[in-house]
């Protein structure tokens, strides 16, 4: 073999790993797939996962890549040994990645590498991945994203274009599955109803008859019932109706005492992501604290659309989705603009049996 063959043959190579990389990044797992000869092995023994054959490869990397919120990988150089129409090798990786369970982290690792020589050129006959370091602590950044679109863009011949998911749309069944599973790792009891009359019902088998109980302004609430179940029904000691009777001016401080402290307090959310966090929005901020520990008791019922992928997601909808109906009804009520004056984000409950998040099956509410 002739040097310029020699340095041919390195640099097909070096382009097969750029190529790996290239696809990997870009989702597009049949070139992916294609690189690999037909009877050829991916091993990643810490997952574990062992693909064979160009079918294989291209199936498991789409299940994979189902389960990313973003993947970023960068390739180093590495060695090349070569041995006719073999060759060995070694390449280097750092990838940062977020699931949409909420697995997160950074890791370095080696692919270790067997090429052939084909007619369609150099290719993996198998790689071999080994992390050599891994950090699960949890990312401060995210991947941007287009702003959400309320329907499909509809082409000619009605073809419909790639778009986001609207924060109007219901979650599926199995991301309801994967929320209610993250929540209670997070220390939430979860429970998936199909509907609103059922999360009514259950409100009333959680909440014991003359418990003191709070209500958020919440449509969620209001259209489900609930709301009046526990402020008209006389079942309960209900502070909202409590602190409408009280001056504003003197008894400030006493309305401040009654929402702070109840035995239970029943809300909805703006947001809840894959991950098992909770986020609420507020004007004033006087339902915050009972929410976030004041009350004994929590109970939150959210509907099937707000579901989003991550926090950076669930901001946005608070302000681009959620925000401009709670102003449009807070004009007509009250004759004044809403605003986004208070967030409250609920990571984990670290108090056993204190809170219950109710996914519905249904879109409900903001």
């Amino acid at each position: 073999m002739n040097d310029f063959q020699v340095i041919a043959d390195r640099v097909e190579i070096e382009a097969l790993r750029g190529e790996f990389t290239d696809a990997a990044m870009m989702r597009d797992r049949p070139r992916l797939a294609s690189l690999f000869t037909p009877d050829g092995v991916l091993r990643m023994p810490n997952i574990p996962v062992e693909q064979v054959g160009r079918e294989e490869i291209r199936a498991g990397g789409e299940e994979l890549q189902s389960q990313w919120d973003f993947f970023v990988q960068t390739t180093h150089p590495g060695t090349i040994q070569l041995d006719g129409d073999t060759a060995t090798g070694r390449a280097y990786i750092q990838e940062l990645a977020r699931a949409l369970d909420g697995r997160q982290g950074l890791n370095y690792a080696v692919y270790h590498d067997r090429y052939r020589r084909t007619d369609e050129g150099w290719k993996f006959a198998e790689r071999v991945y080994e992390v050599r370091y891994l950090d699960t602590s949890p990312l401060a950044g995210t991947a941007p994203r287009p702003a959400q679109k309320p329907e499909a863009e509809v082409g000619p011949a009605g073809a419909t274009a790639a778009r986001s998911v609207p924060f109007t749309e219901a979650a599926s069944a199995e991301r309801l599955e994967r929320v209610a599973g993250a929540l209670r790792a997070n220390g939430f009891a979860a429970e998936i109803l199909d509907d609103a009359a059922q999360a009514r019902a259950r409100c009333k088998d959680l909440i014991p008859e003359g418990a003191s109980v709070l209500t958020g302004a919440s449509e969620t609430l209001r259209l489900s019932g609930i709301d009046e179940d526990i402020n008209a029904g006389g079942r309960y000691d209900a502070v909202r109706p409590r602190i409408l009777t009280i001056d504003r001016a003197t008894g400030a401080d006493e309305i401040r005492r009654l929402v702070a402290g109840p035995d239970f307090v029943v809300n909805s959310v703006a947001a809840v992501t894959e991950a098992g966090s909770l986020v609420l929005a507020s004007g004033s901020g006087s339902q915050l604290p009972a929410n976030a520990g004041g009350a004994a008791r929590a109970i939150w019922v959210v509907g099937a659309q707000k579901v989003v992928p991550d926090l950076s997601t669930a901001l946005r909808r608070v302000e681009e989705h959620a925000l401009p109906l709670e102003n449009a009804r807070a004009q007509a009520a009250y004759g004044m603009p809403s605003a986004v004056n208070r967030l409250l984000v609920l990571n984990a409950e670290p108090r056993p049996g204190r809170a219950t998040v109710l996914l519905l099956r249904e879109p409900i509410g903001y």
